[in-house]
Protein backbone atom coordinates (compact mmCIF):
# COMPACT_ATOMS: atom_id res chain seq x y z
CA UNK A 1 0.00 0.00 0.00
CA UNK A 2 1.24 3.36 -0.96
CA UNK A 3 0.85 6.89 0.42
CA UNK A 4 2.18 10.06 -0.47
CA UNK A 5 2.63 13.65 -0.62
CA UNK A 6 0.05 15.45 -2.75
CA UNK A 7 3.01 17.05 -5.04
CA UNK A 8 4.34 13.54 -5.91
CA UNK A 9 3.67 12.40 -8.72
CA UNK A 10 1.98 8.56 -8.92
CA UNK A 11 2.56 6.05 -11.64
CA UNK A 12 0.15 3.43 -9.92
CA UNK A 13 -2.25 1.70 -12.38
CA UNK A 14 -0.12 1.26 -15.60
CA UNK A 15 -0.24 -2.25 -17.16
CA UNK A 16 2.79 -4.72 -18.02
CA UNK A 17 3.98 -5.50 -21.11
CA UNK A 18 4.49 -8.88 -22.33
CA UNK A 19 5.84 -9.81 -26.27
CA UNK A 20 4.80 -12.41 -28.34
CA UNK A 21 5.41 -15.93 -27.23
CA UNK A 22 7.94 -18.08 -28.84
CA UNK A 23 6.25 -21.84 -29.99
CA UNK A 24 9.44 -23.58 -30.66
CA UNK A 25 13.07 -23.46 -29.81
CA UNK A 26 14.22 -24.01 -33.25
CA UNK A 27 13.03 -21.54 -35.86
CA UNK A 28 14.58 -17.90 -36.87
CA UNK A 29 13.73 -15.91 -34.00
CA UNK A 30 16.66 -17.25 -31.85
CA UNK A 31 19.43 -15.98 -33.78
CA UNK A 32 21.35 -13.19 -32.44
CA UNK A 33 20.45 -9.64 -32.97
CA UNK A 34 24.62 -8.96 -33.54
CA UNK A 35 25.31 -9.15 -36.76
CA UNK A 36 26.75 -12.06 -38.70
CA UNK A 37 28.09 -13.26 -41.57
CA UNK A 38 27.07 -16.36 -43.07
CA UNK A 39 27.57 -18.12 -46.60
CA UNK A 40 26.31 -21.05 -47.43
CA UNK A 41 28.32 -23.53 -50.06
CA UNK A 42 28.46 -26.99 -51.38
CA UNK A 43 31.97 -28.09 -51.00
CA UNK A 44 34.06 -31.33 -52.05
CA UNK A 45 33.74 -33.89 -49.01
CA UNK A 46 36.39 -37.03 -49.01
CA UNK A 47 37.74 -37.15 -52.53
CA UNK A 48 37.59 -41.49 -52.00
CA UNK A 49 33.96 -41.04 -52.04
CA UNK A 50 32.93 -37.95 -54.14
CA UNK A 51 29.87 -35.65 -53.24
CA UNK A 52 29.66 -32.67 -52.35
CA UNK A 53 28.36 -31.28 -48.97
CA UNK A 54 26.31 -28.05 -47.64
CA UNK A 55 28.22 -26.18 -45.50
CA UNK A 56 26.95 -23.13 -43.23
CA UNK A 57 29.91 -20.69 -42.38
CA UNK A 58 29.15 -18.04 -39.48
CA UNK A 59 31.41 -15.32 -38.90
CA UNK A 60 31.30 -12.50 -36.30
CA UNK A 61 31.49 -8.77 -36.75
CA UNK A 62 35.45 -7.50 -37.28
CA UNK A 63 37.65 -8.62 -39.98
CA UNK A 64 39.68 -11.81 -39.93
CA UNK A 65 41.13 -14.27 -39.62
CA UNK A 66 39.21 -15.86 -36.84
CA UNK A 67 40.00 -19.04 -35.15
CA UNK A 68 37.45 -21.78 -36.36
CA UNK A 69 35.33 -24.61 -34.98
CA UNK A 70 33.21 -27.06 -36.82
CA UNK A 71 30.13 -28.27 -35.57
CA UNK A 72 28.28 -31.71 -36.53
CA UNK A 73 24.59 -32.30 -36.52
CA UNK A 74 22.94 -34.57 -34.87
CA UNK A 75 20.53 -37.07 -36.70
CA UNK A 76 16.09 -37.49 -36.38
CA UNK A 77 14.53 -40.38 -34.73
CA UNK A 78 12.81 -41.18 -38.16
CA UNK A 79 15.69 -42.34 -40.78
CA UNK A 80 13.77 -41.02 -44.01
CA UNK A 81 13.29 -37.81 -42.55
CA UNK A 82 17.05 -36.79 -43.10
CA UNK A 83 16.43 -35.26 -46.54
CA UNK A 84 14.20 -32.91 -45.01
CA UNK A 85 16.07 -31.85 -42.27
CA UNK A 86 16.96 -28.24 -42.34
CA UNK A 87 21.18 -27.06 -42.13
CA UNK A 88 22.09 -26.98 -38.96
CA UNK A 89 22.31 -23.26 -37.83
CA UNK A 90 19.65 -22.78 -34.57
CA UNK A 91 21.78 -23.92 -32.32
CA UNK A 92 23.55 -22.41 -28.77
CA UNK A 93 27.00 -23.76 -29.27
CA UNK A 94 26.88 -21.95 -32.38
CA UNK A 95 26.17 -18.65 -30.96
CA UNK A 96 28.67 -19.69 -27.71
CA UNK A 97 31.53 -19.83 -30.41
CA UNK A 98 30.83 -16.47 -32.24
CA UNK A 99 30.88 -14.62 -29.18
CA UNK A 100 34.11 -16.16 -28.16
CA UNK A 101 35.49 -14.87 -31.55
CA UNK A 102 35.34 -17.90 -33.66
CA UNK A 103 34.23 -18.81 -37.54
CA UNK A 104 31.58 -21.51 -36.78
CA UNK A 105 32.05 -24.41 -40.03
CA UNK A 106 28.56 -26.59 -40.15
CA UNK A 107 28.49 -29.19 -42.38
CA UNK A 108 25.73 -31.33 -43.43
CA UNK A 109 26.28 -35.28 -43.70
CA UNK A 110 26.01 -37.23 -46.74
CA UNK A 111 22.23 -37.40 -47.27
CA UNK A 112 21.09 -34.74 -45.18
CA UNK A 113 19.36 -31.10 -45.97
CA UNK A 114 20.90 -30.68 -49.93
CA UNK A 115 24.18 -32.97 -49.31
CA UNK A 116 24.70 -35.63 -52.36
CA UNK A 117 25.46 -38.80 -51.56
CA UNK A 118 24.02 -41.26 -48.71
CA UNK A 119 25.42 -42.34 -45.27
CA UNK A 120 28.21 -45.20 -45.27
CA UNK A 121 26.54 -48.52 -44.32
CA UNK A 122 28.98 -50.13 -41.91
CA UNK A 123 26.47 -52.26 -40.34
CA UNK A 124 27.30 -52.29 -36.78
CA UNK A 125 30.38 -51.07 -37.01
CA UNK A 126 30.18 -48.14 -35.39
CA UNK A 127 33.16 -46.95 -35.33
CA UNK A 128 33.95 -47.12 -39.15
CA UNK A 129 30.75 -45.26 -39.55
CA UNK A 130 31.97 -42.18 -37.56
CA UNK A 131 35.45 -42.45 -39.04
CA UNK A 132 33.83 -42.29 -42.71
CA UNK A 133 31.95 -39.20 -41.55
CA UNK A 134 35.20 -38.14 -39.86
CA UNK A 135 37.18 -38.05 -43.63
CA UNK A 136 34.44 -35.94 -44.78
CA UNK A 137 34.37 -33.34 -42.14
CA UNK A 138 38.51 -33.13 -42.41
CA UNK A 139 38.26 -32.40 -46.06
CA UNK A 140 35.73 -29.09 -45.43
CA UNK A 141 38.28 -27.81 -43.42
CA UNK A 142 40.48 -28.53 -45.91
CA UNK A 143 38.30 -26.40 -48.41
CA UNK A 144 37.78 -23.77 -45.87
CA UNK A 145 41.72 -23.32 -45.18
CA UNK A 146 41.89 -21.38 -48.36
CA UNK A 147 40.11 -18.63 -47.23
CA UNK A 148 42.29 -16.26 -45.45
CA UNK A 149 39.35 -14.95 -43.15
CA UNK A 150 39.92 -18.29 -41.09
CA UNK A 151 42.69 -19.99 -39.04
CA UNK A 152 42.71 -23.65 -39.90
CA UNK A 153 45.96 -24.12 -38.40
CA UNK A 154 44.50 -24.92 -35.28
CA UNK A 155 40.71 -26.60 -35.14
CA UNK A 156 38.26 -27.13 -32.98
CA UNK A 157 35.49 -30.04 -33.49
CA UNK A 158 32.41 -30.76 -31.90
CA UNK A 159 28.71 -31.66 -32.56
CA UNK A 160 25.63 -32.94 -30.23
CA UNK A 161 24.37 -36.81 -30.50
CA UNK A 162 25.26 -38.51 -34.04
CA UNK A 163 27.76 -35.20 -34.62
CA UNK A 164 29.37 -36.17 -31.18
CA UNK A 165 30.37 -39.31 -32.24
CA UNK A 166 31.47 -38.26 -35.56
CA UNK A 167 33.26 -35.51 -33.45
CA UNK A 168 35.30 -38.52 -31.60
CA UNK A 169 35.75 -40.62 -34.30
CA UNK A 170 38.01 -36.95 -35.69
CA UNK A 171 40.71 -38.31 -33.22
CA UNK A 172 41.14 -42.01 -34.67
CA UNK A 173 42.56 -40.29 -37.50
CA UNK A 174 45.54 -38.41 -36.02
CA UNK A 175 44.50 -34.61 -38.09
CA UNK A 176 47.47 -32.56 -36.63
CA UNK A 177 45.68 -28.96 -36.99
CA UNK A 178 42.79 -30.58 -34.48
CA UNK A 179 43.62 -29.82 -31.47
CA UNK A 180 40.30 -30.26 -29.14
CA UNK A 181 37.26 -32.39 -29.23
CA UNK A 182 33.29 -31.01 -27.73
CA UNK A 183 30.81 -33.66 -27.69
CA UNK A 184 27.22 -32.67 -26.18
CA UNK A 185 25.45 -36.22 -25.82
CA UNK A 186 27.38 -37.43 -28.38
CA UNK A 187 26.81 -41.31 -29.17
CA UNK A 188 24.83 -43.43 -31.58
CA UNK A 189 22.31 -46.43 -30.99
CA UNK A 190 21.00 -48.84 -33.69
CA UNK A 191 18.46 -51.37 -33.01
CA UNK A 192 19.58 -53.83 -35.42
CA UNK A 193 22.21 -54.76 -33.69
CA UNK A 194 22.65 -57.64 -31.41
CA UNK A 195 23.98 -57.68 -28.11
CA UNK A 196 22.33 -55.67 -24.77
CA UNK A 197 24.41 -53.54 -22.08
CA UNK A 198 21.40 -51.20 -21.00
CA UNK A 199 19.60 -51.50 -24.35
CA UNK A 200 19.71 -52.62 -28.06
CA UNK A 201 22.87 -51.94 -29.94
CA UNK A 202 24.62 -50.86 -26.78
CA UNK A 203 27.19 -53.69 -26.93
CA UNK A 204 28.15 -52.38 -30.70
CA UNK A 205 28.20 -48.18 -29.38
CA UNK A 206 30.69 -49.64 -26.45
CA UNK A 207 32.91 -51.37 -29.07
CA UNK A 208 33.23 -48.71 -31.09
CA UNK A 209 34.40 -46.46 -28.57
CA UNK A 210 36.64 -48.79 -27.13
CA UNK A 211 38.32 -48.44 -30.63
CA UNK A 212 37.99 -44.46 -30.85
CA UNK A 213 39.82 -44.45 -27.49
CA UNK A 214 42.04 -46.68 -28.40
CA UNK A 215 43.68 -44.50 -31.69
CA UNK A 216 42.96 -41.09 -30.79
CA UNK A 217 45.39 -38.92 -28.89
CA UNK A 218 43.15 -35.40 -29.37
CA UNK A 219 41.53 -33.97 -26.14
CA UNK A 220 37.92 -34.25 -25.64
CA UNK A 221 35.12 -32.80 -23.48
CA UNK A 222 31.71 -34.42 -22.74
CA UNK A 223 28.38 -33.13 -21.93
CA UNK A 224 25.70 -35.75 -20.39
CA UNK A 225 22.40 -34.86 -18.33
CA UNK A 226 20.93 -37.08 -16.08
CA UNK A 227 17.25 -37.43 -18.19
CA UNK A 228 18.68 -37.71 -21.40
CA UNK A 229 15.93 -39.37 -23.99
CA UNK A 230 18.57 -41.54 -25.95
CA UNK A 231 21.70 -42.14 -23.73
CA UNK A 232 20.23 -42.84 -19.92
CA UNK A 233 22.74 -42.03 -17.22
CA UNK A 234 24.08 -45.84 -16.71
CA UNK A 235 24.71 -46.15 -20.33
CA UNK A 236 26.38 -42.90 -20.92
CA UNK A 237 29.19 -43.13 -17.50
CA UNK A 238 29.94 -47.16 -19.18
CA UNK A 239 30.62 -45.04 -22.53
CA UNK A 240 32.90 -42.80 -20.52
CA UNK A 241 34.35 -45.52 -19.09
CA UNK A 242 34.94 -47.28 -22.22
CA UNK A 243 36.64 -44.35 -24.04
CA UNK A 244 39.32 -43.80 -21.23
CA UNK A 245 39.77 -46.95 -20.30
CA UNK A 246 41.00 -47.61 -23.60
CA UNK A 247 42.99 -44.67 -24.09
CA UNK A 248 41.16 -41.94 -25.01
CA UNK A 249 41.78 -38.56 -23.08
CA UNK A 250 38.46 -37.09 -22.15
CA UNK A 251 36.75 -35.09 -19.34
CA UNK A 252 33.28 -35.55 -18.56
CA UNK A 253 30.79 -32.96 -17.73
CA UNK A 254 27.46 -34.00 -15.72
CA UNK A 255 24.82 -31.48 -16.18
CA UNK A 256 22.25 -33.22 -13.76
CA UNK A 257 18.71 -33.12 -14.90
CA UNK A 258 17.36 -30.26 -17.64
CA UNK A 259 14.15 -29.50 -18.83
CA UNK A 260 12.38 -33.18 -20.28
CA UNK A 261 15.10 -34.06 -22.07
CA UNK A 262 18.78 -33.38 -21.15
CA UNK A 263 19.46 -34.30 -24.89
CA UNK A 264 18.41 -31.00 -25.92
CA UNK A 265 20.32 -28.75 -24.07
CA UNK A 266 21.54 -26.92 -26.77
CA UNK A 267 18.43 -25.86 -27.92
CA UNK A 268 16.95 -23.59 -25.30
CA UNK A 269 19.15 -20.58 -23.49
CA UNK A 270 18.67 -21.34 -19.98
CA UNK A 271 20.80 -24.82 -20.28
CA UNK A 272 24.07 -22.17 -21.17
CA UNK A 273 25.02 -21.89 -17.30
CA UNK A 274 25.50 -25.34 -17.49
CA UNK A 275 28.14 -25.93 -20.09
CA UNK A 276 29.71 -22.24 -21.08
CA UNK A 277 31.95 -22.37 -18.25
CA UNK A 278 33.28 -25.98 -18.10
CA UNK A 279 33.84 -25.56 -22.03
CA UNK A 280 35.76 -21.78 -21.28
CA UNK A 281 38.13 -23.76 -18.95
CA UNK A 282 38.56 -26.47 -21.23
CA UNK A 283 39.39 -24.12 -24.46
CA UNK A 284 41.79 -22.44 -22.12
CA UNK A 285 43.76 -25.44 -21.63
CA UNK A 286 43.97 -26.28 -25.03
CA UNK A 287 45.71 -23.01 -25.82
CA UNK A 288 42.75 -21.68 -27.92
CA UNK A 289 40.17 -18.34 -27.15
CA UNK A 290 37.86 -18.86 -24.26
CA UNK A 291 36.51 -15.39 -23.30
CA UNK A 292 33.71 -13.72 -24.76
CA UNK A 293 34.94 -10.92 -26.54
CA UNK A 294 31.14 -10.39 -28.48
CA UNK A 295 29.00 -11.02 -25.78
CA UNK A 296 25.66 -10.05 -27.66
CA UNK A 297 25.66 -13.65 -29.66
CA UNK A 298 24.61 -15.02 -25.97
CA UNK A 299 21.51 -14.10 -24.43
CA UNK A 300 21.99 -11.69 -21.36
CA UNK A 301 22.91 -13.64 -18.32
CA UNK A 302 20.48 -14.10 -15.50
CA UNK A 303 21.51 -12.49 -12.09
CA UNK A 304 22.08 -14.92 -9.24
CA UNK A 305 19.23 -16.66 -7.52
CA UNK A 306 17.95 -14.91 -4.70
CA UNK A 307 16.16 -15.94 -2.15
CA UNK A 308 13.54 -12.98 -1.75
CA UNK A 309 10.33 -15.02 -2.10
CA UNK A 310 9.29 -18.14 -3.96
CA UNK A 311 8.78 -17.64 -7.43
CA UNK A 312 5.23 -19.24 -7.66
CA UNK A 313 4.53 -16.41 -4.81
CA UNK A 314 2.31 -14.37 -6.24
CA UNK A 315 1.66 -12.52 -3.29
CA UNK A 316 5.43 -11.22 -2.74
CA UNK A 317 5.56 -9.74 -5.98
CA UNK A 318 6.40 -6.02 -4.60
CA UNK A 319 4.37 -3.26 -5.43
CA UNK A 320 2.17 -5.02 -8.10
CA UNK A 321 -1.73 -3.96 -8.57
CA UNK A 322 -4.37 -6.40 -8.86
CA UNK A 323 -3.90 -6.25 -12.80
CA UNK A 324 -0.22 -6.40 -11.99
CA UNK A 325 -0.50 -10.07 -10.09
CA UNK A 326 -2.69 -11.36 -13.08
CA UNK A 327 -0.08 -10.38 -14.93
CA UNK A 328 2.57 -12.17 -13.15
CA UNK A 329 0.21 -15.26 -12.74
CA UNK A 330 0.28 -15.25 -16.60
CA UNK A 331 3.87 -15.30 -16.88
CA UNK A 332 3.83 -18.43 -14.76
CA UNK A 333 1.64 -20.04 -16.90
CA UNK A 334 4.31 -19.80 -19.87
CA UNK A 335 6.75 -22.50 -20.03
CA UNK A 336 10.51 -21.99 -19.44
CA UNK A 337 12.67 -20.00 -21.45
CA UNK A 338 10.75 -16.91 -19.69
CA UNK A 339 11.69 -13.61 -17.66
CA UNK A 340 9.57 -11.04 -15.98
CA UNK A 341 11.22 -7.98 -15.09
CA UNK A 342 9.68 -5.04 -12.80
CA UNK A 343 10.13 -1.04 -12.09
CA UNK A 344 10.01 -0.17 -8.58
CA UNK A 345 6.90 1.75 -9.54
CA UNK A 346 4.74 -1.32 -9.85
CA UNK A 347 5.18 -1.76 -13.50
CA UNK A 348 6.71 -4.76 -15.69
CA UNK A 349 7.57 -6.31 -18.27
CA UNK A 350 7.52 -10.30 -19.47
CA UNK A 351 9.35 -11.99 -22.61
CA UNK A 352 8.71 -15.77 -23.14
CA UNK A 353 10.94 -18.16 -25.53
CA UNK A 354 13.00 -17.40 -27.94
CA UNK A 355 16.97 -15.96 -27.97
CA UNK A 356 17.12 -13.96 -24.95
CA UNK A 357 13.60 -13.28 -23.07
CA UNK A 358 15.31 -11.40 -20.30
CA UNK A 359 16.97 -8.83 -22.80
CA UNK A 360 13.71 -8.98 -24.40
CA UNK A 361 12.49 -7.84 -21.09
CA UNK A 362 14.49 -4.91 -20.29
CA UNK A 363 14.35 -3.61 -24.02
CA UNK A 364 10.56 -3.74 -23.15
CA UNK A 365 10.68 -1.35 -20.24
CA UNK A 366 13.55 0.89 -21.87
CA UNK A 367 10.77 1.40 -24.97
CA UNK A 368 8.00 2.10 -22.76
CA UNK A 369 10.41 4.84 -21.28
CA UNK A 370 10.76 3.17 -17.49
CA UNK A 371 13.63 1.12 -15.67
CA UNK A 372 13.43 -2.07 -14.84
CA UNK A 373 15.43 -4.87 -12.92
CA UNK A 374 14.93 -8.88 -13.24
CA UNK A 375 12.68 -10.14 -11.03
CA UNK A 376 12.44 -13.52 -12.08
CA UNK A 377 13.69 -15.63 -14.66
CA UNK A 378 13.02 -19.34 -15.76
CA UNK A 379 11.85 -20.97 -12.47
CA UNK A 380 14.24 -18.96 -10.58
CA UNK A 381 13.74 -15.99 -8.09
CA UNK A 382 16.77 -13.22 -8.90
CA UNK A 383 14.86 -9.63 -7.09
CA UNK A 384 17.49 -8.24 -4.64
CA UNK A 385 15.45 -6.34 -1.99
CA UNK A 386 16.76 -2.59 -1.77
CA UNK A 387 19.35 -3.15 1.26
CA UNK A 388 17.97 -1.66 4.63
CA UNK A 389 20.16 1.54 5.77
CA UNK A 390 22.08 1.10 9.11
CA UNK A 391 19.71 2.13 12.56
CA UNK A 392 20.86 5.12 13.77
CA UNK A 393 18.77 5.59 17.04
CA UNK A 394 17.75 9.30 16.31
CA UNK A 395 14.51 8.72 18.40
CA UNK A 396 12.04 6.72 19.43
CA UNK A 397 10.30 5.58 16.43
CA UNK A 398 6.86 6.25 17.97
CA UNK A 399 7.75 9.94 18.85
CA UNK A 400 6.30 11.63 16.13
CA UNK A 401 7.09 14.73 17.10
CA UNK A 402 10.93 13.84 16.34
CA UNK A 403 10.10 13.67 12.52
CA UNK A 404 12.31 16.67 10.67
CA UNK A 405 10.81 18.66 8.48
CA UNK A 406 7.33 17.37 8.26
CA UNK A 407 4.29 19.74 8.47
CA UNK A 408 0.78 19.00 10.08
CA UNK A 409 -0.57 17.34 7.21
CA UNK A 410 2.85 15.29 6.94
CA UNK A 411 3.14 14.41 10.25
CA UNK A 412 -1.04 12.71 10.04
CA UNK A 413 0.61 10.88 7.32
CA UNK A 414 3.37 9.38 9.80
CA UNK A 415 0.96 8.92 12.32
CA UNK A 416 -1.15 6.46 9.66
CA UNK A 417 2.22 4.86 8.50
CA UNK A 418 3.02 4.00 11.94
CA UNK A 419 -0.44 1.72 11.70
CA UNK A 420 0.72 0.12 8.92
CA UNK A 421 2.10 -3.76 8.63
CA UNK A 422 5.53 -4.89 8.63
CA UNK A 423 7.46 -4.54 6.46
CA UNK A 424 6.92 -0.93 5.79
CA UNK A 425 9.37 2.05 4.95
CA UNK A 426 8.98 5.47 5.39
CA UNK A 427 11.30 8.53 3.47
CA UNK A 428 11.09 12.27 3.81
CA UNK A 429 13.16 15.16 1.77
CA UNK A 430 14.37 18.53 3.47
CA UNK A 431 11.69 19.83 1.45
CA UNK A 432 9.14 18.44 3.56
CA UNK A 433 7.69 15.59 0.97
CA UNK A 434 7.48 12.26 1.61
CA UNK A 435 6.13 8.72 1.10
CA UNK A 436 5.29 5.72 2.68
CA UNK A 437 4.87 2.14 1.65
CA UNK A 438 4.47 -1.41 3.21
CA UNK A 439 4.65 -4.60 1.58
CA UNK A 440 7.06 -6.52 -0.35
CA UNK A 441 10.48 -4.34 -0.76
CA UNK A 442 9.30 -0.83 0.54
CA UNK A 443 12.43 0.79 0.89
CA UNK A 444 13.07 0.73 -3.16
CA UNK A 445 9.37 1.54 -3.47
CA UNK A 446 9.22 4.64 -1.53
CA UNK A 447 12.45 5.75 -2.22
CA UNK A 448 11.68 5.43 -6.04
CA UNK A 449 8.11 7.80 -5.89
CA UNK A 450 10.15 10.11 -3.85
CA UNK A 451 13.14 10.65 -5.58
CA UNK A 452 11.21 11.04 -9.06
CA UNK A 453 10.67 14.56 -8.06
CA UNK A 454 13.00 14.74 -4.56
CA UNK A 455 16.93 13.90 -5.12
CA UNK A 456 17.14 14.37 -1.35
CA UNK A 457 15.25 12.13 -0.34
CA UNK A 458 15.88 9.75 2.50
CA UNK A 459 14.76 6.55 4.23
CA UNK A 460 13.23 7.81 7.70
CA UNK A 461 12.06 4.62 9.07
CA UNK A 462 12.14 0.94 7.49
CA UNK A 463 10.52 -2.60 8.69
CA UNK A 464 10.46 -1.17 12.27
CA UNK A 465 13.54 0.67 12.91
CA UNK A 466 14.99 4.16 12.91
CA UNK A 467 17.61 5.16 10.15
CA UNK A 468 19.61 7.84 9.81
CA UNK A 469 21.22 9.71 6.97
CA UNK A 470 22.18 12.83 5.71
CA UNK A 471 20.95 15.23 3.25
CA UNK A 472 22.62 18.96 2.94
CA UNK A 473 24.32 18.70 5.92
CA UNK A 474 21.31 17.93 8.38
CA UNK A 475 21.63 14.51 10.09
CA UNK A 476 18.21 12.82 10.95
Amino acid sequence: MLFAAAALVMAAGRPSLADTPIDTALNPDLIPPLAMQQQVMMLPADPDRPARLEVTLLTPEGAGPFPLVVLNHGTPLAGDKLRTMQRYIYTFSAYYFLSRGYAVAMPMMRGFAASEGQLPNTGCNLAALGTADARDILAIIQDLSGDPDLDTRRVVVGGQSFGGWNTLAIGALHPRNIVGLVSFAGGIRSSACDGEATGPGDLALLSGLRALGATTSIPSIWFFGDNDSLFPKPLWQAMFRTYTKAGGQAVLIQIGRFRDDSHQVLSFPEGLPLWTSPLDAFLGRIGMPHRAIFPAYLPLPAPATTHFAAVSDVAAVPNLSEDGRADYRHFLSHATPRAFVLAPDGRSAASFGGFDPLGRALNLCRAYGFTCRPYAVDDRMVWVAAPAPVPSGFAALTNISAVPYLNAGALAGYRKFLDEPLPRAFVISPDGSWVSSSGPDPASHALHYCQMSHPDCGVMLSTGRLFGAVRHNEAF
